[in-house]
């Protein structure tokens, strides 16, 4: 297989994107009976962090440490792309170094210009666009609680940021219904939007967009680097919490995610991780295991 990376879902094909999946699922059960498999035996994974993270670092590293590989860790005041090294030049040294390179930073475009100018694979660890990865482990956890989300109706609750950026394409490849609910002004991208409208649509009031949901979703309201609106944002964002009388408009069975860190009494009621809907402790864990599918399929299939 030629080089691939990973910088959006779109980056791989409806069945390429259940592969990794059910690969996930099957590498989750082989890890919990003990089973040894190390097929990134003596393969490094550098890991570019412009920002903060505790469920992408730790997963990655371990995820790299079950496959006999190793990571580095690499921060902006640690290597010279901090004192402003150009990223083409980065890049090309850095993909002679190690085998894969993922890369949680802000503007997408500076994750596009690593990977047009790096020889080993690139994984989009978060931007400010999209989050990738967090969709491979939700979409993961769907699938062990329900089978296929083909069909099936999901709802975004609050901010149209990276993470329902990502839903969208989800839903494209998945063919399932993705209703998003936000405030006026703090909607998806409408270019992604018109993209997928198939698949897409906006419902403002949250009750009327949740009434037979399937999966229900949703994520901080104000993103890192949005610190300094979280007060105004909060106003906005009020009659958009996730709360158990939400869900109880969604289908008796259906889920709740949130990609954490979670503020609660914010974009959710106090108790709603606790919730018998919640999922978010799988949905957490499943990071690990399909982030390993995903270096599997993208380092050992060339």
């Amino acid at each position: 297989m030629a080089l691939r990376h990973f910088l959006t879902l779109m980056d791989l094909s409806p069945d390429e994107l259940i592969q990794v999946l059910d690969r996930a699922i099957t590498l989750k059960k082989e890890h919990k009976q003990g089973n040894i498999y190390e097929p990134l035996k003596n393969r490094v994974l550098a890991l570019i962090f412009d920002k903060s993270s505790t469920r992408t670092r730790v997963s990655f590293e371990s995820g790299m440490a079950q496959f006999g590989g190793s990571s580095l860790f690499l921060s902006p005041r640690d290597t010279q792309l901090g004192r402003g090294e150009p990223i083409e030049d980065s890049a090309k040294v850095l993909s002679r170094m190690v085998d894969a390179v993922t890369i949680r930073t802000f503007e997408h475009a500076k994750l596009v210009r690593f990977a047009d100018n790096s020889s080993v694979p690139v994984i989009n660890a978060l931007t400010d666009d999209f989050h990738p990865c967090q969709l491979l482990a939700d979409m993961q956890t769907y699938r062990e609680h329900r089978g296929s989300i083909e069909g099936k109706k999901v709802v975004w609750v609050g901010d149209g940021n990276n993470m329902c950026n990502s839903f969208i394409n989800a839903a494209a490849l998945l063919n399932f219904e993705l209703v998003v609910t936000s405030p006026e002004g703090y909607e998806p991208s409408a270019e992604l939007i018109e993209q997928h409208k198939q698949h897409v649509h906006i419902v403002r009031d949250p009750v009327k967009a949740t009434h037979n949901a399937d999966l229900v979703v949703t994520d901080v309201w104000a993103s890192m680097g949005q610190e300094q609106e979280q007060q105004e944002r909060a106003k906005v964002f009020s009659p958009y919490q996730v709360s158990e009388e939400l869900m109880s408009h969604a289908h008796s069975d259906a889920l709740f995610m949130h990609c954490l860190p979670a503020h609660r009494g914010e974009e959710i009621s106090e108790n709603m991780l606790e919730h018998e809907s919640s999922v978010v402790w799988d949905e957490a864990e499943n990071r690990l295991h399909a982030q390993k599918a995903l270096l599997e399929f993208l380092l050992c299939n060339a």
